[in-house]
């Protein structure tokens, strides 16, 4: 058995396990039942896991795209970890989970892996880098051209406009009240 710890505060982490069953039997276990059973979430030792973020692959619906490529693209997992594992990941049969952090829900846990899964590796994710040219202008480093106060005789209307609305309202219930 595999023990690893979740972090309740993890996020860009992706984790992999080969699924050890015969395809007829991959659904029944990794579908969580309208009874609250599933054995995937047994076999994980988790007390919590969310079936949105549970990502189960045959490998043989990914036609010649190689297991390595998938999660670069669908989990991005790129990096000299991924590179390094390349040959395992791409040498697999079957069916594989892949757990991103979203799975555990921001829950911490102490995993206890059991038989029919393996696991293979964790990585991280890659983080997105932003398109385009950092922003220079002094709105987009926080602060704005306009003096101190400027901003003050809007809200002053506003304020007027707001008190004018509550107190029609306040008249319309007087009125309906009355009757």
């Amino acid at each position: 058995m595999t023990r690893m710890q979740i972090n309740g505060s993890e996020t860009g982490v992706v984790r992999v396990f080969h699924l050890d069953l015969p395809p007829e039997a991959v659904e029944r276990f990794t579908t969580e039942a309208g009874t609250g059973e599933w054995p995937l979430r047994y076999a994980l030792g988790a007390r919590h896991l969310r079936p949105a973020f549970v990502d189960v692959v045959a490998i043989r619906d990914l036609g010649d795209m190689p297991l390595s490529t998938y999660l670069a693209q669908a989990h991005a997992v790129k990096g000299e970890e991924a590179r390094q594992m390349r040959p395992r990941l791409d040498a697999l049969a079957g069916h594989v989970v892949i757990l991103p952090s979203q799975a555990f829900d921001h829950e911490a846990q102490d995993l206890t892996i059991a038989a029919p899964l393996r696991w293979i590796a964790t990585f991280a994710e890659e983080a997105a880098r932003p398109r385009g040219p950092a922003l220079r202008s002094a709105s987009a480093l926080g602060s704005t051209s306009g003096a101190p106060g400027a901003a003050a005789p809007r809200s002053r209307v506003l304020l007027l406009v707001l008190a004018g609305l509550a107190a029609l309202v306040l008249a319309g219930l007087y009125v309906v009240l009355a009757r």
